[in-house]
């Protein structure tokens, strides 16, 4: 019962620790004279191996409070005890790492800047497994926020850490994030061919992957020679190559083909790059985009060859593919054809970051530009959002200037909602019927598709979104008398290439 009282004590002094001082009048200091001078210990915990090894001495309920690891490993059979004392091994930190963290957990103090880049990430593999998730977090931030020569140029070693710990999450998004703006210049480096399956899967997979892709195809292949063993230097010509090599290959690479977008292969590259390889891609997949190629086109609903990549889509409110979706509204389709419309979306408006206000939206989002609305509102999952071709907010100087009011004329304009940002069952979308009335402007809101339609309008501080569709000028397959209060609200400029 005392282990637990001192337990829980610790805890709530290092939650209240914040620049250096606790409550009670103690000090980050208090603890590191324990840690340091005092003959009460009861952990003997020996890291390292060979050469690098150290004994450290510390409290068992120290540890216990700090560490879920500790908690459970210095009550269970892992450990030995001699003469009272616990003697717990932990081989895999070294002695200079241990140091760290035995002083984070007494002090709530670090210093990283005084640290070498290996003893850095070495921290970062110890803290995840010791579930020391705040410093775990803050070593994330540190190599984020402050890149340097070193990290830069171990980028990949940094990535392959990340990704094989479960508490690195925010490294790993960031690190997917950089290659995927940068994947031209990856796949260049020697470290591409050898980077592991289960990373290139998780890039390959990803939406916002800015490459093109008969060259992300190409380097495929090249990845997956290196990396089956009877596809050797001596055997890399392919002329030479029997079924038994193409089997190996397709075996290498049978997760992967799936994810090669062949839709943004244009014809005269399939011919020269992937019939080659015709025997190493499923017979359906190949079928499907041969009658792609003949047909101009395929649909949505059966394919199982994936959309085109929406490339750099920079939203915190949807994943990148829900905007084929969005596309394919745009341009009254459902199917993809050869000569489709690319698009890209420029960011113009992010609540977050430009305040969440009647002003900043109609000054960020003011004219006639070609835009997108996305709408995620508190307390549920709900997306919600509208296109206009013709703008969201048009010029006031151009209203009546008795009401500070007017209609505008658009045949093209929806509103839709996502039940989640990677909804692509459940959405709902309605496009304007009364066409004179596809946008009002009114000076009390920020924008308004069809009067009150879908619209966003602020009181007392608050922002709150409409969608009820009372005066029926979209269809009415998006109308809820709920009001909801809005958490972020991100606009798009909509330019095609």
């Amino acid at each position: 019962m005392f282990t637990e009282i001192i337990s829980n004590l610790l805890n709530n002094l290092f939650d209240s620790f914040a620049g250096g001082l606790w409550t009670f009048g103690f000090k980050a200091g208090d603890l590191s004279l324990i840690l340091n001078d005092a003959d009460d210990y009861n952990v003997i915990i020996q890291v390292g191996e060979n050469n690098n090894t150290k004994e450290f001495r510390a409290h068992s309920v120290i540890l216990r409070a700090r560490s879920p690891y500790f908690k459970g490993a210095l009550s269970s059979c892992w450990i030995t005890k001699k003469n009272d004392m616990i003697i717990f091994n932990k081989s895999n930190i070294t002695p200079n790492v241990f140091d760290m963290i035995l002083r984070y957990i007494y002090t709530g103090e670090l210093n990283l800047t005084k640290q070498s880049c290996e003893d850095i990430l070495g921290l970062l593999i110890a803290s995840d497994e010791l579930l020391i998730e705040e410093l775990c977090n803050y070593i994330q931030d540190y190599l984020i926020v402050k890149p340097n020569k070193w990290i830069k140029n171990n980028f990949t070693l940094i990535f392959r850490t990340a990704f094989k710990l479960t508490g690195c999450k925010k490294l790993q998004d960031y690190c997917f994030e950089s290659i995927c703006k940068n994947f031209d210049s990856f796949i260049t480096t020697n470290d591409f061919l050898s980077l592991d399956k289960d990373i290139l899967y998780e890039l390959l997979k990803r939406d916002d992957l800015q490459i093109e892709e008969v060259v992300a195809w190409d380097y495929l292949i090249k990845w997956g020679i290196e990396q089956t063993p009877s596809l050797g230097n001596e055997n890399n010509d392919r002329t030479k190559w029997n079924n038994e090599n193409y089997e190996s290959l397709k075996k290498t690479l049978n997760q992967f083909i799936p994810l090669i977008r062949f839709v943004d292969i244009f014809s005269d590259k399939f011919f020269d790059k992937v019939q080659p390889y015709k025997n190493i891609i499923p017979d359906q997949i190949y079928k499907e985009f041969e009658d792609f190629y003949n047909n101009n086109k395929y649909t949505l609903s059966k394919t199982k060859i994936l959309p085109p990549r929406i490339g750099n889509f920079e939203s915190e409110i949807i994943k990148p593919k829900l905007v084929n979706i969005i596309i394919n509204w745009i341009d009254r389709k459902d199917y993809y054809t050869i000569n489709d419309s690319r698009y890209r979306f420029n960011l113009i408006y992010r609540s977050s970051l430009d305040g969440i206000s009647k002003e900043s939206f109609k000054i960020k989002c003011k004219g006639q530009v070609e835009s997108l609305v996305l709408i995620k509102v508190e307390r549920s999952n709900k997306i919600f959002g509208g296109y206009s071709s013709i703008g969201l907010n048009l010029d006031e100087n151009d209203m009546d200037s008795n009401d500070h009011e007017k209609f505008y004329y658009s045949s093209d304009n929806f509103i839709f909602s996502f039940e989640n940002n990677e909804d692509i069952q459940n959405m709902k979308i309605s496009r304007i019927i009364n066409h004179y009335k596809a946008i009002y402007n009114h000076s009390s809101t920020g924008f308004n598709f069809g009067f009150n339609s879908l619209f966003i309008t602020f009181v007392s501080g608050k922002q709150y979104l409409y969608a009820h569709n009372e005066s029926h000028n979209y269809e009415d397959n998006l109308n809820t008398n709920e009001i909801y209060v809005i958490e972020e609200i991100e606009t798009f400029n909509v330019t095609k290439e």
